[in-house]
């Protein structure tokens, strides 16, 4: 359905009357008026303006929200906009989101007063996703230019992109396409208006033109910048996150709240232990609990020297660090039934320091209830009087304690304050273990344990237990119980294929989590084929999330076939040929990612709360949270807090956490960092007109498989 697009012309003095300022404003000596440090989003409903909010949540960049479908919904006027402090002029926003270039009804008011607000004190607007027409500096389509899908097509940064807001990106801005039988994306291809000041930052090929036709750039006009967008996106796709940073430097003049990184950690499980390989034939893992107990023999899958320097010189060639969470108990063994011969802990001993090193405690034994296994699934075993029976405090203390005197015994650098049980037990496990195990938190004090990691397909938000907060991780979909390619694609089969084609069904019993397969994958080529690209494109996404959570695999993944290195490669090659040299992926450890996961949790609360107020007054940002919340912004290279540099150089930018003892805190902006209008020059009224509807692809969500893990 389309909407009639109406036009509402205004005169100077009505823009001036929107604002509530003097007649003879225009005129004044000009004032440094406040910019207070928040967006306005105007919300229709769609996907687009929704992905925006999205990318402000994650970086902590305080937003209001206007949904324009609410009918008790603020009127967006001069007083909303605009007001004064202490004899200051106040801009209340620092950038204005519409769903389009002008959601509004004809002659609106709220249109008005945005567009002289926007004037007045210089302030960005953005279309999230909008028409291409002369009203946003761009001709029609249909003179040129092209409506219609872009999957699978890559756009590209302009000479302008590169040098303004998208500077992070190598250059490719590749569309998704997950899926022939889905539409992933629409969008507008066109080439500015004639007279328009209209420059591309993202252009695509027109189909059936030796032209390029923008997709994202700016329109200056009657004193205005927009950032005109003509694809309509969803917060998960591929080519909205490559893009987010970019709208979101442009709309804030690069000084904002919050802050946003690309992050990717791996943690190794069961490094020198052996795990439990997959049985093709019975359709579980003899020695595990999924299996009847007594079938099938146990062919235990580890990891042998030459894996260790496969490890090493992949480490240097991508330059990341893999944590590896150990248990020492493995190794023991190893000794014992080999006359005291271990290679493979000599090795990784040697080269101790080239990695992280977790403590994964030391058998890697149950930590939650004792398991009834005598009947599938388990469950917990009880008491008589009916309750449950959990491994002791004394037990779960000497898991810890036993691997940590191993490690450091070996000369490992382990953080002692760090801690993964096996299978994550100990936690909360539904359906058979719906509490902690109550001993686990006095164990944890025990023994000094401040980070705890969690599996984030069970609980994907941090959590107090005992001293020790959780880390979630994700489980990546290689799974632990797999050295070879073909077993792997035996057991995805099994899991993700329906009753009626031989597999287990699992995946029609959680279909709010999990799609069955079409048919079952060859497993000679269904692993290269299917589960890589897949595996790639959703850890991909974490990364370009703003997230931190590390994920996690095997050290079975690592030997045999090495099937784990694929999708790795897959991710950090794909990551380095979109990002530009000063983007690189952020490698932290597990300490790290739980003070961050933290800090971002008390920011979000004090900014949920209205506890954070932040402003710009021409060169001068002053941020006031309160005591004992670290505040986090993004500001332009060459900012200083008092003497001292704030942050650290990343995209371009300078970002970063600073401890608030409550006090405002005030951050001196470089000379060069372009300074916003003065209060009182307003310039020449814009036209504003609406915007055809046209039709909006949901996307495809990021939807996350069932992860056989431990």
């Amino acid at each position: 359905m389309k909407r009639t697009i109406r036009t509402t012309a205004l005169t100077v003095g009505a823009l001036i009357a929107a604002l509530a300022l003097p007649a003879g404003t225009a005129h004044a000596d000009p004032v440094a008026p406040r910019i207070d440090l928040r967006v306005l989003i105007v919300n229709d409903g769609g996907p687009a303006t929704a992905a925006v909010a999205a990318e402000l949540d994650a970086a902590g960049t305080p937003y209001t929200e206007v949904d324009l479908a609410e009918s008790g919904r603020p009127v967006i006027d001069a007083a909303f906009l605009a007001d004064t402090v202490d004899g200051t002029p106040r801009a209340r926003f620092q950038a204005v989101v519409l769903p389009n270039d002008n959601p509004f009804a004809a002659n609106s008011a709220e249109m008005a007063a945005l567009a002289a607000y926007e004037q007045t004190y210089a302030i960005p607007q953005v279309d999230a996703y909008t028409y291409a027409r002369p009203e946003a500096g761009l001709r029609y389509p249909v003179a040129g230019g092209y409506a219609g899908s872009l999957d699978g097509v890559t756009a590209q940064l302009t000479t302008a992109g590169r040098a303004g807001p998208f500077g992070y990106l190598d250059g490719a801005v590749p569309f998704e396409d997950n899926s022939p039988d889905v539409g992933e994306s629409y969008a507008y291809l066109s080439t500015p208006a004639p007279g328009a000041d209209f420059t591309p930052y993202v252009d695509a090929p027109i189909p059936g033109s030796s032209s390029r036709g923008s997709l994202v750039g700016e329109y200056r006009h009657d004193g205005r910048r927009e950032l005109v967008v003509t694809f309509v996106y969803n917060q998960y796709q591929q080519q909205f996150r490559l893009l987010a940073r970019g709208i979101v430097e442009w709309m804030t003049q690069g000084v904002h709240l919050g802050a946003s990184r690309n992050y990717f950690a791996v943690h190794v499980d069961d490094v020198f232990a052996a795990d439990d390989r997959w049985d093709t034939t019975l359709n579980c893992t003899p020695g595990d609990v999924d299996c009847p107990q007594g079938e099938g023999v146990a062919h235990p899958i580890r990891m042998t020297p030459a894996d260790v320097d496969h490890a090493v010189d992949w480490q240097n060639r991508q330059h990341l660090t893999l944590d590896l969470a150990y248990n020492g108990a493995g190794s023991v063994d190893q000794r014992e039934d080999n006359n005291g011969a271990d290679p493979l802990a000599d090795t990784f001993v040697a080269d101790r320091d080239r990695f992280r090193w977790i403590n994964h405690t030391f058998t890697h034994a149950f930590l939650g209830c004792e398991q009834d296994v005598s009947v599938l699934p388990w469950r917990c075993a009880t008491n008589p009087d009916g309750s449950t029976k959990w491994v002791s405090r004394t037990a779960v203390s000497d898991e810890i304690a036993a691997n940590r005197a191993w490690g450091q015994a070996a000369g490992l650098p382990l953080d002692d304050q760090e801690l993964i049980t096996g299978e994550h037990s100990g936690l909360k496990l539904s359906p058979q273990q719906p509490v902690d195990n109550p001993n686990l938190a006095p164990a944890l004090a025990d023994n000094g344990i401040r980070w705890l990691g969690s599996d984030n397909s069970r609980e994907p938000g941090q959590r107090q237990v005992g001293p020790a907060v959780t880390v979630p991780r994700y489980p990546m979909n290689v799974f632990y119980n797999a050295g070879k390619a073909a077993e792997q694609v035996d057991e995805y089969n099994w899991i993700y294929t329906s009753r009626a084609q031989g597999g287990s069904g699992i995946c029609e019993d959680h279909p709010d989590t999990s799609t069955c397969l079409p048919e079952p994958l060859d497993t000679s080529t269904g692993y290269a084929g299917h589960i890589v690209p897949l595996e790639i494109r959703i850890d991909l996404g974490h990364v370009l999330s703003n997230d931190p959570k590390p994920h996690f695999i095997h050290q079975s993944n690592l030997a045999e076939e090495r099937i784990a290195y694929p999708v790795l490669d897959g991710i950090l090659d794909g990551y380095r040929a979109l990002f530009a040299d000063n983007t690189p992926v952020v490698n932290l450890r597990m300490r790290d990612i739980g003070a961050e996961l933290g800090r971002r949790a008390a920011w979000k609360a004090a900014v949920g709360a209205g506890l954070v107020s932040g402003y710009r007054v021409g060169g001068t940002v002053t941020v006031q949270a309160p005591d004992g919340v670290d505040v986090t912004a993004t500001m332009p290279a060459g900012t200083t807090v008092g003497t001292a540099g704030f942050g650290t150089a990343y995209a371009g930018a300078v970002s970063g956490w600073t401890a608030s003892d409550g006090a405002p805190l005030t951050l001196r902006l470089p000379s060069s960092t372009p300074a916003p209008a003065t209060a009182g020059r307003a310039g020449r009224p814009p036209a504003t007109s609406g915007t055809p509807r046209t039709r909006v692809p949901a996307g495809v969500a990021d939807r996350v498989p069932l992860t056989p893990g431990r």
